[in-house]
């Protein structure tokens, strides 16, 4: 069975998919690690992104902006790891 969770899950993930491709370039990444209870979606810096001076520019300009286009119930994206963490 599929839970609501589950499906939130995926569509941020799917959201993350137009933006992955441009991390990728400069041997970057992301991933989820949690969706909280209040809407935030934590995610973890992989590769390049994990230590880049650009990573909070990118969270606001790029990541956040992917998921909130598509999933405006999102109240915000956190980083767990970072640059700036």
């Amino acid at each position: 069975m599929i839970t609501a969770e589950q499906t939130l899950f995926d569509k941020v993930n799917h959201a993350l998919d137009e933006i992955r491709p441009h991390l990728a370039v400069d041997g970057g990444n992301l991933e989820i690690v949690e969706i909280t209870d209040d809407l935030i979606v934590k995610i973890k810096w992989m590769g390049n992104c994990e230590h880049c001076s650009m990573s909070a520019m990118t969270m606001r300009a790029g990541v956040e902006q992917a998921i909130k286009s598509k999933l405006p119930e999102i109240k915000g994206v956190e980083a767990v790891n970072g640059y700036f963490n």
